[in-house]
């Protein structure tokens, strides 16, 4: 096979980009070989979907450039995965995988037609290296095993069982993001982007697509909340932290000298590893900054002191005059040489002085709901059998063999007040259902939802649903839409800075101009401003930053009402203190 199948690379040089007067990218550069596999990490809105959008041209760039090679040196092709399916709503699943295998199938019948050509003109110029040409195309995308690749794909992704002739329309949007997914790596293009992938998969279609991923052959680069799979998935991290660490401090992160630009550190390892540096660099940055100021506090104190050697009394006592002048000299020259030594100290280390460590966003947690009826701790179990009640506390919610025909097959449970729970399940399974009938968004078909009396019910959904009763549309800032949400006076009691979600230069922002996790973090702040007794959470660290996931699971945990949390998130479960439901799937 020809050595230039592996020459494929990503390169960014200097990209920089704003919207308005909110500069999101500053000098960006970084490379992604044929091979690696980089997760782009960073808080919400340091600019990850806005540069996977730049790398597809779908966004351009204020400054700099991005360079994608093909095997061979051509221009490459780049696949992105985001929000919008590239696929049309009245298509069909079979049409749709039609149109994904479309470049597989063009190169075999290039193939196939060269093949003929040169059998007949075996000493036409260059037929014999466009045919190698074609050939190397053509196993590069394993295009002899397109059938089996296909199947294998939608099997791997969850979504074999779905009937070819369906509309896409039709479908759920877990199962609209798979087929998205599945569509980008059916097509095969040389460069491959995708935008937090596994949103929508659960713990086999995530493994799939690791293994998958691990044997793609051009670069790969995606952003990613999920730690699991980012341990698994990433040989590089690029974080676009617009907050960059000292270089003295940096160097603990062990670059590899392949990034650079304002903000951002290329880290070759796993996510765990970068996270246990990142707080070891932080907690050396925190260190030298304070005893900088110590010094710099002492070497200002020694300028500005009475500048005498001794005691301010201080005298030769049975000198002559000459003497004392020649003490006096000596005095001065002494106080001198130690003044000017402390101020070239000063001057030195003013100049090079670190920064101050910046005060990152820090989640304030979820306060109390106005009543609790204490906490209690139910073992694990299965969906399907009747409540059974601990009697030691009330109970906060109680479903009695509740289905929702096609989605959610007849569930019972008792969950009691304080409890935390749990709900894990494969795609289709019915968690989000579970979580929108206990809300009194869906009907159930059978069975009944009892809310303990004087109980309020609150759900973050996967999808962040603003309401706009004043009509203001795209125009409608992130304050005005808190204060839609919450009201006028509980929004003046507890502004949206208390929360530590969102930064405060953001509140005057349109809605629109923020990231998807940025939106995620207001929906959070509307939902606790007045915490309901029930807290119900669907996919809670989708879209989310890092550390911000990991400050809600430690909310959730110290949080005196009642949690009920969907998750895919492997990171979170393995983890996860409370107690546990697998649904099963409808049959």
């Amino acid at each position: 096979m020809s050595n230039s199948l592996f020459s494929a690379h990503l390169r960014f040089d200097s990209v920089s980009k704003s919207f308005g007067a909110r500069r999101v990218l500053t000098d960006i550069s970084f490379a992604v070989p044929a091979g690696s596999r980089v997760g782009l990490i960073g808080e919400n809105g340091s600019g990850k979907s806005t540069l996977l959008r730049i790398a597809a041209g779908l966004t351009g760039a204020d400054a700099g450039s991005v360079t994608a090679i093909a095997p061979g040196g051509r221009a490459a092709s780049i696949g992105l995965l985001h929000q919008e399916p590239p696929f049309g709503p009245t298509d069909t699943i079979r049409t749709a995988i039609h149109a994904a295998t479309a470049p597989v199938r063009a190169a075999l019948a290039a193939l196939e037609q060269l093949s003929e050509e040169l059998a007949v003109h075996p000493e036409a110029p260059d037929a014999g290296d466009a045919y190698a040409e074609a050939l190397d195309t053509v196993e590069r995308l394993s295009a002899w095993e397109l059938d089996t690749r296909v199947e294998r794909m939608l099997a791997g992704l969850g979504i074999a069982q779905i009937p070819r002739d369906r509309a896409t329309r039709s479908l759920s949007g877990g199962q609209r993001a798979r087929l998205s997914l599945a569509w980008l790596l059916l097509n095969a293009p040389d460069v491959l982007l995708l935008d937090e992938p596994t949103n929508h998969l659960d713990d086999s279609a995530s493994e799939f697509l690791t293994r998958t991923l691990t044997t793609w052959r051009g670069p790969v680069l995606f952003a990613s909340h999920d730690r699991a799979f980012l341990d698994e998935a990433a040989t590089a991290l690029v974080d676009l932290d617009p907050a960059p660490l000292p270089e003295s401090i940096a160097a603990i992160l062990v670059q590899d000298g392949t990034g650079s630009g304002i903000g951002i550190t290329r880290f070759t390892g796993s996510y765990t590893d970068y996270a246990t540096a990142q707080r070891d660099a932080r907690r050396r940055w925190s260190q030298q900054y304070s005893d900088e100021q110590a010094e710099l506090r002492r070497l200002r104190a020694a300028v500005g002191d009475n500048q005498i050697v001794g005691h301010i009394d201080w005298k030769p006592r049975s000198e002559s005059r000459m003497a004392q002048k020649f003490y006096a000299d000596r005095n001065a020259r002494v106080v001198a040489r130690r003044v000017n030594d402390a101020r070239s100290r000063l001057d030195t280390l003013t100049a090079r002085q670190i920064s101050r460590p910046h005060a990152p966003l820090t989640f304030a947690g979820i306060a109390a709901p106005s009543a609790t009826n204490g906490a209690a701790r139910e073992p694990e179990r299965s969906a399907g059998g009747p409540p059974v009640s601990s009697g030691n506390t009330v109970p906060a919610v109680t479903l009695m063999r509740v289905a929702v025909e096609g989605r959610l097959p007849a569930t019972s449970l008792e969950v009691l007040a304080g409890e935390k729970w749990l709900l894990t399940g494969a795609n289709g399974a019915g968690k989000s259902t579970l979580l929108r009938t206990i809300a009194g968004l869906v009907q159930a078909d059978e069975g009944a939802v009892t809310i303990a009396p004087d109980m309020r019910v609150g759900i973050l959904e996967q999808e962040n649903m603003f309401a706009d009763p004043r009509g203001v549309g795209t125009h409608r800032t992130v304050q005005e839409t808190y204060v839609d949400g919450v009201g006028i006076e509980r929004a003046t009691a507890i502004p949206l800075e208390r929360f530590g979600l969102l930064a405060r230069r953001d509140e005057a922002q349109p809605l629109a101009a923020l990231s998807t996790g940025q939106q995620r973090r207001l929906a959070l702040a509307i939902l606790i401003a007045d915490p309901p007794d029930i807290l119900l959470l669907d996919e809670p660290t989708n879209h989310l930053s890092l550390t911000l996931a990991g400050a809600i699971e430690e909310a959730v945990a110290a949080f005196p009402g009642t949690v009920i949390v969907a998750s895919h998130d492997r990171w979170l479960r393995r983890r996860w203190q409370g107690s546990h439901i697998e649904l099963k799937p409808t049959s």
